[in-house]
């Protein structure tokens, strides 16, 4: 049976942040994951995490200006030292955390005609967070995120991550699946999994179209999680979805599958 872990950006909007961790326990979650980290130092989240027995599962890295619009700096030009030292944070954090994953997320493409230059800055910052990442036992995780969502971003397509992947040669370099970016810019997601399971380091699920609870909508995530079974695959799964509700009440999708 997947390990689910709870993503406190999501879940739980009706709580602060920090009261999250708790209300994720009571439902039952043994890991969490989310966004961000850094409003909070690491010493406190580390805390929740004792107080509640939960494993912190994954979070990513400075991201540039979030507010602003900016998702991620690792393909940015000019954005080298930026990255590096964000990048560092996130390490720190991690340390403390105990989590052994860090999502670095691309950035966005402005112009289509710039996608060589920035796909070498990636390659280079990718390869420089996972030569730190190794030395302390840590996997780094990129993302394909659909259009629709985050018109622009840089990396789309699940085949697209596994080249950059391979391009790096790094072992510490995964790709994060979101079942639900993949099946809005491609489909096919079971055999996809398949297809790159050596190479997939976490998973993440929401009902498509509207990002909402596992339960609706077009893909079947019974199918999917007997599915992960059957592959072998022994990772976390992120719950990373909004809640059409009470989160707690809509986790009946997750009671029922695990009373099967």
């Amino acid at each position: 049976m997947p390990r689910f872990a709870a993503n406190l950006s999501m879940l739980y909007p009706q709580h602060a942040f920090l009261d999250r961790f708790a209300a994720a326990a009571a439902d039952g979650f043994a890991g969490v994951e989310y966004l961000f980290p850094y409003e909070h130092r690491p010493e406190e989240l580390r805390q929740r995490l004792d107080d509640h027995g939960l494993q912190q599962v994954l979070f990513n890295a400075p991201p540039g200006d979030w507010a602003a619009g900016e998702r991620g700096t690792a393909s940015l030009p000019g954005r080298e030292q930026e990255f590096r030292a964000g990048f560092a944070r996130a390490l720190e954090y991690a340390a403390v955390l105990g989590n052994a994953r860090i999502h670095v997320m691309a950035g966005l493409l402005a112009d289509e005609g710039e996608r060589a230059r920035h796909h070498g800055v990636y390659l280079e910052n990718l390869a420089h967070a996972c030569a730190r990442a190794a030395e302390v036992g840590i996997t780094v995780l990129v993302e394909p995120i659909n259009t629709r969502d985050m018109p622009g971003f840089f990396l789309t397509r699940q085949d697209q991550a596994q080249a950059i992947c391979r391009e790096v040669g790094a072992d510490n370099l995964k790709v994060q699946f979101d079942c639900y970016h993949c099946q809005i810019v491609e489909g096919d997601v079971a055999t996809k999994l398949r297809r790159d399971l050596a190479g997939i380091g976490h998973i993440q699920v929401a009902g498509v179209p509207d990002r909402h609870e596992p339960d609706q909508g077009e893909l079947h995530y019974p199918y999917l999680f007997q599915w992960l079974d059957e592959l072998g695959y022994a990772g976390w799964v992120g719950c990373e979805y909004r809640p059409r509700g009470d989160t707690s009440a809509g986790l009946q999708w997750l009671r029922d599958w695990q009373a099967r």
